[in-house]
Formats: C-alpha cells, structure tokens, sequence
C-alpha cells in the first residue's frame, strides 16, 4: 500500500476542483495549498535518505503500477483543462476569480503535466513518448522535449546551458533567459538533427515544425468551441504552467558548473551538479524529481528507483518551498548562495 503515496501528487489537480466548485477567494486555494500547505508540511515532516536495494528495487522497478499512477495524470489534466473551460464560458465571473482559476490550473499543468511528461519523455518506449509530449500541449512547451532530452542532459550545469541558472541570478531574470533560449535552442537542435539525415525544413522527421502546426492547431480548436476568453484563458495558464516549469529548472542547477578538462571539454554529468532534496512531500508529490542528481546521473531510471547520495549537494528546504523562496531573490540568495562551492561561482 505504500506504493500508492504518490497518488498524494494528484492532491494538485483534487486542489484545483476546490477552487472551481467554491469559487471566489477560493479560486486560490490551488496556490495556497502548493506554495503554503505544502512548505509548512514539509518543514514537519522528517527527511527519508533510503534507497531500494536488491529485490525490493528489482520489483519497484518491474511494477506497472507506477507507470499507470503516471498515465492517470492524462485524463485528469485534459478532463480538468475541458471543465474550467467550458465553466468559466457559461458562468459569470469577476476577474480576480479568473485570475486565481489561471493560477490553479497553470500550476496543475506544471506539476501533473509537464513534470509527468519530463518523466515519461525519458522513456524507452514510443507511446510513453508520445503521451509525454501530448501533457506539453497545453502548457504550449513541446518543444522541451527536444530541448531537455538532446540540449539540458548533454549541457546541464555549464554556461552553454539555458536551463541552469547562472550564480546570483535572479528567478526572474532566469525566467526570461531561459524560455527564449531554450526555444531557439530546440531549433538549433532539430536542425542538426534534420541535417545528420539529409532532411529538409518540410521533412515528416521536423518534429519541430509538427510541434507548431499541433499548438496552432490547438489554439484554434480552443477558439472554435470556447471563444477568446477560451483562448486568453488557456494561453495564460499555460504560461503559469511553463512558468513553474522554469522555477523548478532555475533551483535544480542554481550556481552548480561543470568544471572544464584539458581538452577543453567539460567533466562528465555528476552527482554533484544537481541540487538534491530528500524532502518527503516534495518527493513524492513530484514524482521523485527533488532526487535530481540522481536522474542526471542516469536519466533512463524510473522515478521509483531514484537514489540518494550523500556527496549531492543539499537544498535545505525541499523543492516546493525552494521555489517560494526563489521568488524572494535577497532570501534566496542569502540562503543559497553560501552553499555553492566556492570553484563554482561565476557571477552572470
């Protein structure tokens, strides 16, 4: 039974319903719950370091049942995204409602959907894939997929990395920079990919192109059957959702740098070039991903069977309330910055 604790992520989407069905001040209660709820419960609740080991891991590993908790963020994500949709176009709301509803939803769309999608796009099998990049369609972020898999996993914690966020930069700032760059970079990307197969700009292999054709497509289909305050709303919490996306990339990397080697190449991707947090809240409504270090170290292993090791560096609070305080950049500065190895700092 205690295999099903990380049904506890789906508290998120069960947080957003809370919002819908109340209405009014409750509208935010979703922001409420990940970003105060949450942080104060995991300050109580004590650190968990253990790792499976021999058959227990071996069963972890095999067992369906994690990846069906995964898929289960499918329907829930598309089955809520279709309700608030078709809610807030035949019921009046004012706009601070609106604005709370974005704000539970988008959260949603980057804990449940993309979260799960960067899970499952790691995947060996297609349709694990496919399902991956069908969560990044309402956040309009399909292109992380190439971006993450072929860019941040072979750059990750070097300068030449949009996704690491550079030592005594702010959240902000990382938000800006990272979202443009990784965009262009996901072009840079499926260009040299086109090119190693002799492929053109049209070819069916340009992910890139389909991925755009998909999200325009999108977008009309929302205009279609909701209208444009369908469209504003959908596009908005799809921003909240990348958003929160970005905060959670800003903290994995924050001032950590591969050192270069005599051939002017960087060291391989260690343990030591991720923050990691054994937070149990933050771990399991995350599906693992505070054991960063660990999926660096090797990104094909399923979220169940992530490690723990002690030569990570430690974020003292876990990954929700981290991202809290990342919002205040004198706080988190003033807490993380001391934590950083000296031979890494590099001022942006």
């Amino acid at each position: 039974m205690k295999d099903l604790k990380y049904l506890a992520a789906l508290t998120l989407p069960l947080s957003a319903l809370i919002s819908i069905y109340f209405k009014g001040y409750f509208s935010y209660f979703t922001p409420f719950y990940a970003f105060v709820l949450i942080p104060i419960l995991e300050v109580l609740l004590p650190h968990d370091t253990s790792n499976h080991e021999g058959e227990e891991r071996i069963e972890k590993e095999k067992s369906k049942l994690f990846d069906w908790m995964l898929y289960l963020n499918i329907p829930i994500i598309f089955g809520l995204l279709g309700y608030l949709l078709f809610d807030i176009t035949t019921h009046a709301y004012k706009t601070y409602e609106l604005v709370g509803l974005v704000l539970s939803l988008g959260i949603v769309l980057g804990t449940n959907g993309i979260n799960v999608a960067h899970e499952l796009g790691h995947r060996q099998k297609t349709k694990e894939r496919y399902l991956a990049k069908l969560l990044l369609l309402p956040s309009f972020y399909m292109h992380f997929y190439i971006e993450h898999n072929f860019g941040h996993h072979a750059q990750a914690a070097t300068t030449e990395d949009p996704a690491t966020a550079a030592y005594n930069q702010s959240v902000y700032s990382f938000w800006l920079s990272s979202v443009f760059r990784q965009y262009f970079s996901a072009w840079k990307l499926q260009s040299k990919l086109l090119l190693a197969e002799e492929k053109g700009f049209f070819a069916l292999k340009n992910d890139m192109l389909w991925y755009s054709i998909f999200q325009l497509l999108y977008v009309v289909m929302l205009f279609n059957f909701f209208g444009l305050i369908g469209v504003v709303f959908a596009v908005c919490s799809g921003i909240v959702g990348f958003l929160m996306l970005e905060t959670v990339n800003y903290i994995e990397h924050y001032g950590l740098l591969r050192k270069k080697i005599s051939s002017g190449r960087y060291e391989r991707v260690r343990e030591i070039h991720s923050w990691n947090s054994n937070h149990v809240i933050g771990r399991i409504v995350l599906y693992e991903l505070t054991r960063h270090s660990d999926h660096h170290f090797k990104s094909s292993k399923k979220y169940q069977i992530l490690d723990y090791h002690d030569i990570s560096p430690q974020m003292p609070f876990g990954y929700p309330t981290s991202m809290v305080l990342s919002f205040l950049p004198p706080l988190w500065f003033k807490i993380m910055n001391p934590r950083v190895p000296e031979e890494m700092k590099v001022v942006d």
